[in-house]
């Protein structure tokens, strides 16, 4: 049965009750510290100090020392130590020496001038003096070896063995010949190698080399006679 009152009007409002309960707690703390400053400061830091949480850091621990190493009995044996590894032993390269001279030659029987070791030796025909028939140089056998070709007659020495128009032009020069001599050591053939200004003067000296000139001519190991090659340098001076 409903009599007509709103009970909505008997509702409590909490949020204005709480605005006006808040209202006269700044009324009451702002004459507090008006007229007892001391009284809300430390009121402040009564509620600062409930608020406030302490943290306290661990300590550090030290370090413990190093244990020592134990200390071996005097006499004990020591560890072991590493094996050793052998090393390789490679044997130096030993050079052979070799002779740079050839094996002497076999002695021969037969007609050839020289036989045997190229030097003097124990064996037969020796290449060196020795005293055997024939030897390669000289001895005291048979046939008295080698022998250079050697001129033994003639000169050109004389202004009037040249023409005298073209004395200035020679003057100071000098030609050189080559003369072919026989085994009878007479010239057979001339030819100029270096020649001089003068072109006549140098076929002129050929001419008067060829026709003056005499020769011992060369001679083999047997001795015999032999054709050979002779050089001659012709000058021409005040």
């Amino acid at each position: 049965m409903e009599d007509g009152t709103d009970r909505s009007a008997r509702r409590p409002r909490w949020g204005t009750l709480a605005l006006v309960v808040l209202f006269h707690l700044a009324v009451l703390a702002g004459l507090a510290r008006a007229f007892a400053p001391d009284f809300a400061s430390s009121v402040v830091e009564r509620a600062a100090s409930v608020l406030t949480v302490t943290i306290t850091a661990p300590e550090d621990k030290p370090t413990p020392p190093p244990e020592a190493s134990p200390v071996p009995d005097e006499g004990a044996a020591a560890e072991e130590g590493p094996r050793a590894k052998p090393r390789a032993v490679i044997a130096p390269k030993v050079a052979i020496p070799v002779s740079p001279s050839p094996a002497p030659r076999a002695s021969s029987t037969g007609e050839e001038t020289q036989a045997g070791a190229s030097d003097a030796g124990q064996g037969t025909g020796a290449g060196g003096e020795g005293s055997g028939t024939g030897s390669g140089l000289s001895g005291s056998g048979q046939g008295n070896g080698f022998r250079k070709l050697e001129k033994i007659a003639g000169d050109i020495n004389s202004a009037r063995d040249y023409p005298k128009k073209t004395r200035e032009l020679r003057i100071g020069h000098s030609v050189t010949i080559l003369l072919t001599v026989g085994a009878d050591g007479l010239v057979k053939d001339c030819r100029v190698t270096e020649p001089s200004p003068d072109a006549e003067a140098d076929r002129i000296t050929c001419r008067l080399a060829a026709e003056r000139f005499r020769f011992r001519p060369a001679t083999d190991a047997r001795g015999n006679p032999m054709a050979g090659k002779y050089a001659w340098r012709q000058r021409w001076f005040y």
